[in-house]
């Protein structure tokens, strides 16, 4: 699966675009079918030729963040120790010394019940891609793409209850 979102050219430090993922069609309480994301890459790209020299991407140095969540952020990014935080990164740019480095901060959580800690669970109808510019404004429309490998998987009842609660839980 993939999302794409675009932080517009102009836009300001702090600003804060998002996309979503509609898992509807894999996701079914009765059948206790979730999602498994096994891997998130995020991809960053600018311009109209989608360049990747990220020295460009600014009006100078400052930062672009990303998120995929499987609850609504409300276009905002979360605190890592959110149960709903399922990846997140971002693009340090250093433009005064050209140099550019990209983070992944947590991949997705693998810190589960031994049964089901090779991946992140989702049980929710959608994810959320969040992404971001801090510090600086933008030069020009930047593409935020996060690549998810992901598989259905069929839950037992207990297990399915489980992530649903936790997942209702990170929504306070």
């Amino acid at each position: 699966m993939t999302e794409t979102v675009t932080i517009p050219v102009g836009s300001g430090a702090g600003n804060r675009v998002q996309g979503s993922i509609d898992l509807g069609a894999y996701v079914n309480v009765a059948t206790g079918q979730a999602i498994a994301v096994e891997y998130v890459d995020f991809i960053t790209q600018g311009g109209a030729t989608y360049q990747v020299s990220a020295n460009d991407f600014l009006t100078g140095n400052g930062a672009i963040g990303f998120q995929l969540t499987d609850l609504n952020p409300g276009g905002l990014f979360t605190r890592a120790d959110n149960q709903s935080l399922i990846a997140s990164g971002s693009l340090v740019i250093d433009d005064a010394n050209n140099v550019v480095s990209q983070t992944v901060d947590l991949y997705p959580d693998n810190f589960g019940s031994a049964a089901l800690s090779e991946s992140f669970m989702v049980v929710n109808d959608r994810m959320y891609l969040v992404a971001g510019n801090d510090v600086e404004a933008t030069k020009m429309d930047v593409y935020v793409t996060a690549r998810i490998r992901c598989r259905v998987v069929k839950l037992g009842s207990k297990d399915w209850m489980a992530i649903a609660i936790q997942s209702t839980a990170a929504d306070n």
